[in-house]
């Protein structure tokens, strides 16, 4: 061994060292954080969830420009792991390579200098997009912007000392390969710079040798300190989120627990590890914040914010915990109030958007949603207008103050029956609170029931035993009042032995499907666009073969859309009766939120603008003279919304069921 080869053992030893101490110290702090979360179900999905959104990138290339550039830094990174291995060897013994592996090595070592080039490009585009094009969504502080410059920066070299080694080595072999080797852009770039066998030559191996391994070692040891840690983190991020349905469902709170002190999340200790990782692997993109309707009309919500504030807060309190040490001034604060301002949970209207747009799987809605919990259950400190909402809750059963008495008035004359004067029906028709008792939206209830008369459906309502589904309260925090009120709703389902369950209301479709088993309530549910569908393709429902056929566009509903990926039947049922449906510009998975959901249909906009109106004035821009909609709380946005634009004598609102019933035959 020569004097090289000891310098680079303590260098290794002592590199790998910190960086083993580091990342013991990383998860120690992930669990300070004591709340439970199992998440090693279905090992299998996991590991293909990991191949396709995180070594695939299919997430980051929703952005092409973007995402193509990531997916060149990505696979570059993963392809210079067999030419880092093979540094690392060569400094326990200098003339070792992997020539052995034959035309692999061949194959792997001329993929490896074609995507040096690529790489060296798309970090010098990545820069530029940054500083100079200055992208809005990659604003970050003056931090921020410093790690994304240090951290490109030092990708680029290890790309440059990896191309200087190898066209040095070139030169020093006679200009010819070593066996199996195949590197074209280090042969052209060796007769350009290099002599052949010379002292300077020489140098410069070992120049850019020793500058290829620090820069790794460095890079390596910088990450647990960065906000760049999502390196290290972001794929078993992606292993540990929550499959589906459960992405998409909010978690149970124990009501029961007798040692809890406190309910929701007021600091990092009670929040899951899941949580404390998700903060570790947020890569600062700023997708979710882009793409989150709060934020897009001015409000103080950016979901980037909420997590990097997660991790903020752990970066300090979370030693402080592990080392058993005190500190007054951070002590003194939590990440509720102090680090997330209490607005910026009010202003979540629970679209999802954010979590739908994440590349590496953070899940924004159980923190805030989790806040949210403390806030009304251990702080009683919400929004002073939701006092009326959580009472109509607990004494009517509805978030409106409507007398329960009056819950099946809309079906007068109509010929319906409840299951408690007959129990026999082929499906339930679950009608919803805004369905059951607001003026717009029972003439929807109306042209549902009526289309469902019409197709020979044997259908009952449960009328004045039907109980808000508890989705209100429940994104709005309110675990307590949500669970009694979705366990009441269950106990009368599974009296009557419910199997079947059809809704006009996104809402309850997604809390009745997904949310409903975690207590016990299993039912094969529907929402209505899927319904009619299915009768239309049954032949169940004749259409009328007018000419004179409307210019729609449809808007996606968040809880019907993203949360439950139903955005084919609804265009299919209005394909079946107009000719043309006029997309928006952010449609389906992208589609842009009303405003009302999370409970934001209860509360007034503080700040900012207001999201329905956005949302109305894109709709509008497409020309259409009808806005589709598949939910009583969009409907009564974008109602809101044209009435401002003082469009509601060109333009109508109408739910799919209506535009349905004025076509059949």
């Amino acid at each position: 061994m020569e004097l090289k080869n000891y310098i680079f053992i303590l260098v290794f030893l002592s590199a790998f060292g910190l960086f083993g101490y580091s990342c013991l110290r990383l998860y120690k702090f992930m669990f300070t954080a004591k709340k439970d979360d199992k998440r090693f179900d279905n090992i299998p999905e996991r590991i293909k969830r990991v191949l396709v959104i995180a070594f695939a990138q299919t997430k980051l290339l929703r952005d092409p420009v973007a995402g193509l550039l990531h997916l060149l830094i990505f696979w570059g990174f993963m392809l210079f792991i067999f030419a880092v291995i093979e540094s690392i060897i060569q400094g326990f013994y200098s003339k070792f390579n992997l020539s052995f592996l034959g035309y692999f090595y061949t194959l792997i070592t001329f993929i490896q200098d074609i995507f040096g080039v690529f790489v060296i490009i798309a970090v010098l585009i990545s820069l530029w997009r940054r500083f100079i094009q200055k992208i809005p969504r990659l604003d970050v502080d003056k931090e921020g912007k410093l790690d994304a410059a240090f951290i490109l920066t030092m990708i680029m070299f290890v790309c440059i000392s990896m191309f200087g080694y190898n066209s040095a080595a070139f030169s020093l072999n006679g200009f010819s390969f070593h066996p199996n080797e195949y590197r074209p852009v280090s042969a052209a770039l060796s007769f350009m710079f290099f002599d052949t066998a010379s002292a300077s030559t020489s140098f410069l191996y070992e120049f850019f040798w020793w500058m290829h391994i620090l820069i790794i070692f460095g890079f390596l040891n910088y990450l647990p300190y960065s906000k760049h840690l999502h390196v290290l983190t972001s794929i078993p991020n992606v292993f540990f989120a929550n499959l589906e349905p459960k992405r998409n469902t909010i978690k149970p709170l124990n009501l029961e627990d007798e040692n809890a002190d406190s309910f929701g999340a007021s600091d990092i200790e009670d929040l899951s590890w899941k949580q404390i990782l998700d903060g570790y692997s947020c890569t600062e993109c700023g997708r979710c914040t882009d793409a989150c309707p709060a934020h897009t009309v001015g409000k103080s919500l950016s979901p980037r914010e909420i997590i990097v504030n997660i991790r903020q807060r752990t970066k300090d309190k979370a030693p402080l915990l592990v080392d058993n040490k005190t500190d007054e001034e951070i002590f003194n604060k939590k990440l509720v109030h102090d680090y997330v301002k209490d607005i910026e949970l009010w202003e979540c209207t629970t679209c999802m958007a954010c979590v739908q747009e994440c590349p590496v799987m953070i899940e924004h809605l159980d923190s805030i949603i989790d806040m949210r919990r403390y806030l009304v259950l251990t702080e009683s400190e919400f929004p002073s207008n939701l006092n009326n909402v959580f009472k109509s809750l607990e004494t009517n059963f509805t978030p409106w103050a409507f007398n329960q008495a009056d819950r099946a008035a809309w079906a007068e004359g109509m010929n319906i029956k409840t299951l408690s004067e007959d129990s026999n029906g082929e499906i339930l028709f679950w009608v919803g609170c805004a369905g059951s008792f607001d003026d717009r939206y029972k003439k929807v209830t109306k042209a549902f029931a009526t289309i469902m008369q019409k197709a020979g459906v044997d259908f009952r309502i449960l009328g004045t035993e039907e109980k808000c589904n508890g989705d209100t309260a429940r994104r709005l925090g309110n675990e307590y009042l949500a669970q009694i009120l979705m366990q009441e709703n269950i106990a009368t389902l599974n009296s009557y032995n419910v199997k079947k369950i059809v809704t006009a209301c996104p809402h309850c479709f997604h809390s009745l499907k997904n949310e409903y088993p975690q207590f016990g309530g299993n039912f094969e549910v529907k929402h209505h666009s899927e319904f009619i569908n299915e009768l239309i393709e049954q032949g169940k429902l004749q259409l009328k073969n007018s000419e004179l056929k409307s210019e729609i566009t449809y808007h996606d509903s968040c809880y019907l859309g993203r949360y439950n990926q139903v955005y084919e039947a609804p265009r299919k049922v209005l394909n079946s009766a107009t000719i043309e449906i006029k997309e928006m510009n952010r449609s389906k998975s992208r589609g842009f939120c009303c405003g009302a959901g999370g409970g934001r249909m209860f509360l007034e906009d503080e700040e900012g603008g207001r999201i329905n109106e956005e949302r109305t004035k894109e709709a509008l821009a497409t020309g259409a003279d009808t806005i589709a909609s598949a939910c009583p709380f969009c409907m009564t946005m974008l109602n809101d919304g044209v009435k401002h634009f003082e469009k509601q004598d060109s333009v109508a609102v109408k739910d799919i069921a209506e535009i349905i019933l004025e076509n059949i035959n």
